[in-house]
C-alpha cells in the first residue's frame, strides 16, 4: 500500500467514527428530547465531547501525516462554528447556557496539531483525552449525583464533577505515561490537580481551550 492509499484508508476510518458518533449524538438527542431535565439532554453533547477526543489515539495509531490532519482538525472547527450559528446539528451543541465550548475545542485541537504533530504526539494526546474523557464523563456524572456545589464567574461547579474530573484525568495520564513513557507518578497527579483546577473556569466554555493547552504544555515540561 502507498502512502497516499495508506492516508487515504486512515482518513476514512477516522470519518466513519465521526460519522456514527454523530448518528449516535442525534439519535440520543431524539430518543430523550423533551424528556429529561436540562442535564441529561446534554448527554448527546458530551457523546460527541468525548468521541472527538479518541480521534487523536486513533490518528496516532494509525499514523495520520500533519498535511491531513491539521487541515481536517481546522476545517472541523470551522464547521463547528458554522453549527454553533445556525444549529443544523443541535445534538452537538444541546447546552442550555451561552457556550463556545464546541468552538474552543476544536481550536484546542488544531493548535495543539500546529505545535506538535507528529513528531510529539503524546502531549496533544495527554491534552485532548484529559479534556475529552476528564470533562466529559464529569459533566455526564456530576449532575446525577446531588453533592455541594459552588459557582465560578456563574458556572456551577459541584464535588461530585470535581472529583470525577480528577480521578480521570489522573487515570488518563497515568495510563498515557505508563504506554508511552512520560511525566512520573508526581507529575501526573499534579498535571490532573492543574487540569481540575483550570477546568474550574468555564466562562463560556473557553476550559475546552485551556485544559488540553495547559495538560500538554505541563507534559512538555514535567516529562
Amino acid at each position: 500500500m502507498t502512502d497516499w492509499q495508506h492516508q487515504l484508508v486512515a482518513v476514512l476510518a477516522v470519518a466513519g467514527w465521526l460519522a456514527v458518533l454523530s448518528a449516535a449524538a442525534v439519535l440520543v438527542r431524539r430518543r430523550w428530547n423533551g424528556e429529561l431535565a436540562q442535564a441529561q439532554r446534554e448527554w448527546s453533547r458530551k457523546l460527541v465531547h468525548i468521541g472527538t477526543g479518541l480521534v487523536i489515539p486513533m490518528a496516532w495509531g494509525l499514523g495520520i501525516d500533519r498535511g491531513v490532519a491539521l487541515p481536517a482538525a481546522a476545517l472541523v472547527t470551522v464547521l463547528a462554528a458554522l453549527n454553533h450559528r445556525t444549529r443544523l446539528l443541535p445534538a452537538v451543541e444541546d447546552v442550555g447556557r451561552h457556550s463556545y465550548g464546541t468552538v474552543a475545542y476544536g481550536a484546542s485541537i488544531t493548535l495543539l496539531l500546529w505545535w506538535f504533530w507528529p513528531d510529539q504526539p503524546a502531549p496533544v494526546a495527554a491534552g485532548v483525552l484529559v479534556m475529552a474523557l476528564g470533562d466529559g464523563l464529569a459533566g455526564l456524572l456530576g449532575p446525577l449525583w446531588p453533592s455541594p456545589s459552588w459557582k465560578v464567574l456563574g458556572q456551577r461547579r459541584s464535588v461530585a464533577g470535581t472529583a470525577v474530573m480528577g480521578l480521570a484525568s489522573v487515570t488518563v495520564l497515568g495510563i498515557l505515561s505508563a504506554t508511552v513513557g512520560g511525566p512520573g507518578p508526581g507529575a501526573v497527579v499534579a498535571m490532573a490537580a492543574a487540569a481540575t483546577l483550570l477546568e474550574q473556569v468555564a466562562l463560556v466554555g473557553v476550559d475546552n481551550l485551556t485544559v488540553p493547552l495547559g495538560v500538554a504544555w505541563l507534559w512538555q515540561r514535567l516529562g
